[in-house]
């Protein structure tokens, strides 16, 4: 039976542990080793960890964090942050993460993205997608570097489908930090137009909101302020969607 996933987000602004809001305004969480530590000891299903400044800054994410953080958790790690080719793949790979999420070369250089899932397998693979409606109300792309993207939310599903990558991490700027509930339309629209397992994340305020996400269409939800700040944990989250009739792992 397909188990449904709650699956907290640790964003790193290199070495420390950061909340954003729209990804603008920051707050500074600490060491993400604590952080990795709590979510251990609440049996989290995933742990999803994102440098937001590597690609702009042109580096990758930290491999020693990945590896202390890996050494801690005893759930699947997903990880991203300026990894650009099939070799910062396998370094992250070798060093504990399960999965990478990939982002920012999907507009840069897409070819790596359909060779990493050739050598690595889909499972392995996270397509990243930041997504924000314009002044016309449509979707639009954005690499984790602020950057607007040409290529349409649809066009890149079709690619994504054809390369068939593992999974969607699907974040609504919009939403992002605000803490006033997913964007439902936009889980919707995608679920529409791929098969692939997605992933939803921005906006989580409370329980019923991960229940309206699985409802809509995701696989899974992800979720930082929630955890954050609020007596909110992912248990909580689960055990509200168990008494939809979600199946989850309690």
């Amino acid at each position: 039976m397909l188990r449904f996933r709650v699956i907290p987000i640790v964003l790193l602004d290199g070495y420390s542990v950061v909340k954003t809001i729209r990804y603008n305004v920051r707050r500074n969480l600490g060491n993400p080793i604590t952080v990795a530590r709590i979510y251990n000891s609440r049996h989290v299903d995933e742990l999803i960890l994102l440098d937001i400044d590597a690609s702009k800054e042109n580096r990758k994410i930290d491999i020693f964090t990945i590896e202390n953080i890996a050494s801690e958790c005893f759930m699947p790690l997903t990880v991203g942050g300026g990894l650009r080719s099939c070799d910062d793949i396998a370094d992250a790979l070798a060093h504990g993460a399960d999965k990478i999420s990939l982002n920012t070369i999907i507009f840069e250089n897409i070819s790596i993205l359909r060779e990493a899932v050739k050598i690595f397998g889909s499972q392995c693979i996270v397509a990243s997608l930041d997504v924000q409606r314009d002044v016309n109300n449509n979707y639009c792309l954005y690499s984790h570097s602020g950057a607007k993207n040409t290529m349409s939310l649809t066009e890149c599903l079709k690619i994504l489908n054809e390369f068939e990558v593992g999974e969607l991490l699907v974040n609504s700027v919009d939403h992002d930090g605000t803490m006033t509930g997913y964007d439902y339309p936009l889980i919707s629209f995608v679920s529409g137009l791929t098969n692939i397992p997605i992933i939803l994340a921005g906006g989580a305020s409370s329980p019923d909101d991960c229940v309206r996400a699985i409802q809509c269409g995701a696989s899974a939800v992800a979720a930082a302020s929630i955890f954050h700040f609020t007596s909110i944990t992912p248990l909580t989250c689960k055990q509200s969607m168990d008494k939809a009739h979600i199946p989850v792992r309690l």
